[in-house]
């Protein structure tokens, strides 16, 4: 166990992961929902008793149950397959060739190495192959893939990786600018810095058409 925690302790905040799927067991899924709240719950009162909190106290002893209803039913609400949002697609009947971009989508994720919010704005930008996606989809899309523990490098993957397949072409890209907390609040508390990922499928690796996503994103659309 001393081994363990110490081999954890060395990696720090270092970004390790063996692939774009989300490090889930088998048996995942095999609480209900409800199930995992009560046993959450036990959890946190144990961490709170530990931490020498008095849950006798108004102000906190209803604590332990909405955080297993927040973790549950809210930001870790991604993990459960059957919220995964139907990528709805239709017909490009207007035969609209160019760059479709929707820039400044509202993350709110949170880092699976401390269980901290990652906040930020992620910028998704495809071209149609035939086919094209409602642009409320696209923040649905970030949105699953965000409220589960993350890895900033893997989310934005898995936001193209599920684009393509909804569209049925590899020209799609991701851009992610967020904050994560575990730098911003605690170690260094850099509270300035923020991390910047991205992802560029198809003819996004072209520089030409990857420095004009870059420029849509530049553009101030505020109003």
């Amino acid at each position: 166990m001393d081994h363990m925690e110490n081999k954890i302790d060395e990696m720090g905040d270092a970004h390790v992961s063996t692939s774009a799927n989300n490090p889930l067991r088998e048996d995942a899924f095999d609480l209900s929902n409800e199930e995992k709240i009560v046993l959450i719950n036990k959890d946190v009162k144990s961490i709170l008793q530990t931490l020498g909190m008095d849950l006798t106290d108004d102000s906190i002893k209803g604590t332990p149950q909405r955080v297993a209803k927040m973790f549950v039913n809210e930001i870790f609400g991604g993990l459960d397959p059957k919220r995964k949002p139907k990528a709805s697609t239709f017909e490009n009947k207007y035969k609209y060739g160019e760059m479709l971009v929707e820039k400044n989508i509202t993350i709110y994720s949170t880092c699976e190495h401390h269980l901290l919010p990652i906040v930020g704005r992620a910028h998704v930008a495809y071209i149609s192959k035939g086919s094209v996606i409602g642009l409320s989809k696209m923040n649905r899309i970030v949105d699953y893939f965000a409220k589960r523990p993350q890895v900033q490098e893997r989310m934005t993957m898995q936001i193209v990786q599920e684009l393509q397949n909804a569209l049925g072409t590899q020209d799609v890209a991701c851009i992610i600018d967020a904050k994560h907390l575990c730098v911003n609040s605690r170690g260094i508390r850099d509270i300035e810095s923020s991390t910047v990922t991205s992802e560029f499928g198809g003819a996004f690796k072209e520089n030409s058409v990857k420095r004009e996503f870059l420029d849509y994103i530049k553009l101030d659309t505020s109003f």
